[in-house]
């Protein structure tokens, strides 16, 4: 189970060409403006506490603290949005375009052996930084006074916040941080032994009350896919990706851990589209993700099975999913075991499968003519769902994710690579808890009268899925995206600008066993196209135990201040080890 000791370290996936040592908790700055952080992002709620120890101070030229996204995903020295406060060129102040009430602490020189101290309360969003335990403007984490106010960089935060240190200048310097893993700083001071609000880590000076230390037992995770707290919910029994070959006979595909409910499939080594069915409509009933055209009556899929899935031996160009000889991959989601329920939240009466622990569902709605909202089901907003047109024409799949640029009228086409485009296709509203609107009389998601739909919708769950954005800088050594959670499937799609074209690219863990991605020769899939999977050296990505890091320059996944969207499902949640 969770361990208290699998405390944060500082990353150097980010830019190794610093100096790491002491487990990665000691950094030499050797390069000019360069970002690192914390290899555990700070959740969005709660209190949290490290150290910085100044083991060589020199001359002073790294920001020292806290930073979002949006600073950490660029090499240069950009602090807007970014929020630091340490030591910069002799000086001990805080840094950040929207910080207000903690400005420069004026000529307070640090000093080699100088403790910081950095308490981040994220529900009141607050900042305090203490030098050797006394802190800046007369600030107390402990009862909330006089805390620098970070509300405004919470509006341009890209995904998260961790830990961080951005090299200034030329300097060599030496800085050793503690998370709560060791208080005398490898040996540099005596041992102070205090531990955070739970009993956790070994701090130097004591810890402000309520505050936590970033280790794994202190990282929030849903109690509906907690391993501890669940026996049959946890990640591995709700998402499942597998690999598997075509015979042209009778196929029992049944390596998943679970029933699914909604099977995706695409081949691999030859140019097909992929196809997707689900519970909710039955086995026979075949969309697919790369084609506008409507739903096709097809026996290619026979059943849903309790670790798998079986294929039949019919199957023709259009509808390929067992095909001898030929190579596949199916991503499969669990929903409630094809149980649905009339859902009235909305003016179109949906019927609704849901699977609230794993925040997914499938809603099948009919147009009336007047009616503009459905219910989905999920009881939260939903932060990505794709909507089809299922019967009398051929009509588009229409995409919504909660990155758009406008929530209210952006969308994707998602069967095409067209980039994000804005119109009165949700009735101006964006998706609530309960529903989601559709402009009448708009065929692709509310026809005048009569046609049916389908839904898939889902939300992110704490320790399992996420969807977010980042942007991407053009280099091999590309941005980290903490997600919680070590992913099993990553979809990533560009989002900055209206139609800005590329594709939605694909990457799992059942086709790429080791890093880079690259490795395997079908590692990117599109799920907007009918093309066999390439292994491209410019789009490739690390999996790893916390997220994923871009290691590809290309336009596809990480231009140089291009904005991305992605959606991700997990193995194991990062506060646990690889087996439970």
């Amino acid at each position: 189970m969770a361990s208290n000791g699998n405390f944060c370290v500082m990353n150097p996936a980010n830019w190794p060409t610093m100096t790491f040592s002491h487990g990665n908790l000691r950094i030499s700055t050797t390069t000019n403006y360069k970002t690192v952080f914390g290899t555990t992002a700070i959740p969005s709620t709660g209190k949290w506490y490290f150290e910085v120890l100044m083991v060589d101070y020199a001359n002073g030229g790294s920001w020292i603290g806290v930073s979002n996204n949006n600073l950490l995903q660029h090499s240069d020295q950009t602090i807007a949005d970014g929020v630091f406060s340490g030591t910069y060129d002799g000086t001990t102040q805080s840094q950040g375009s929207a910080i207000t009430g903690y400005g420069s602490q004026g000529n307070n020189f640090a000093s080699d052996g100088d403790v910081f101290s950095y308490a981040i309360d994220m529900d009141n969003q607050k900042f305090y930084v203490a030098r050797n335990n006394t802190y800046y403007n007369s600030g107390n984490p402990s009862t909330g006074s006089n805390g620098g106010d970070i509300s405004a960089i919470f509006t341009n935060a890209v995904t998260t916040f961790h830990p961080a240190i951005i090299r200034g200048n030329s300097y060599n310097e030496i800085y050793h941080f503690n998370f709560g893993a060791d208080s005398t700083f490898s040996g540099e001071k005596t041992a102070g032994g205090n531990a955070d609000s739970e009993g956790f880590g070994d701090f130097f000076y004591a810890v402000p009350t309520s505050y936590k230390s970033l280790c794994s037992a202190n990282l929030p995770i849903s109690d509906d896919i907690d391993p501890a707290q669940t026996s049959d919910d946890f990640p591995q029994k709700q998402f499942g990706v597998v690999t598997y070959t075509g015979n042209s006979s009778t196929n029992a595909i049944s390596n998943l851990n679970f029933r699914p409910d909604l099977v995706w499939v695409k081949s691999r080594n030859q140019a097909r589209n992929s196809y997707m069915a689900d519970s909710s409509r039955g086995t026979n009933k075949i969309l697919s993700s790369t084609l506008a055209e409507v739903e096709r009556t097809e026996t290619n899929l026979t059943s849903f099975d309790t670790n798998g899935f079986t294929l039949s031996s019919n199957y023709n160009y259009r509808q390929n999913w067992n095909e001898s000889g030929y190579t596949y991959v199916a991503w499969c989601w669990r929903c409630a075991g094809g149980t649905t329920s009339s859902n009235s939240d909305g003016a179109l009466t949906s019927t609704v499968q849901v699977n609230q622990s794993a925040g997914f569902s499938i809603s099948l709605y009919t147009s009336n003519g007047s009616g503009q909202t459905f219910g989905h089901g999920l009881g939260a907003t939903p932060d990505w769902f794709i909507i089809k047109k299922r019967d009398n024409q051929d009509r588009n799949w229409i995409s919504w994710h909660k990155d758009v640029s406008t929530t209210t009228t952006g969308y994707f086409r998602f069967n095409t690579s067209n980039g994000e485009e804005n119109d009165t296709i949700w009735n101006n509203t964006a998706p609530t808890s309960s529903v989601i609107s559709v402009q009448k009389d708009t065929t692709e998601v509310n026809s005048p009268s009569g046609d049916s739909y389908i839904c898939y919708a889902w939300r992110g769950i704490e320790g399992y899925s996420k969807f977010g954005k980042f942007i991407g800088n053009g280099s091999d050594e590309g941005p980290f995206i903490y997600l919680g959670f070590r992913p099993k499937l990553v979809a990533i799609k560009w989002l900055t600008g209206v139609n800005s074209a590329e594709d939605w690219g694909v990457f799992d863990t059942a086709r790429s066993t080791s890093n880079p991605s690259s490795n395997d020769s079908t590692s990117q899939l599109q799920w907007n196209r009918n093309i066999a999977g390439t292994n491209t050296s410019s789009h490739k990505i690390d999996f790893l135990s916390n997220g994923f890091k871009m290691r590809g320059n290309g336009g596809l996944n990480n231009t140089s201040g291009a904005t991305y969207i992605f959606m991700c499902w997990g193995d194991v949640p990062y506060k646990y080890n690889n087996t439970f």
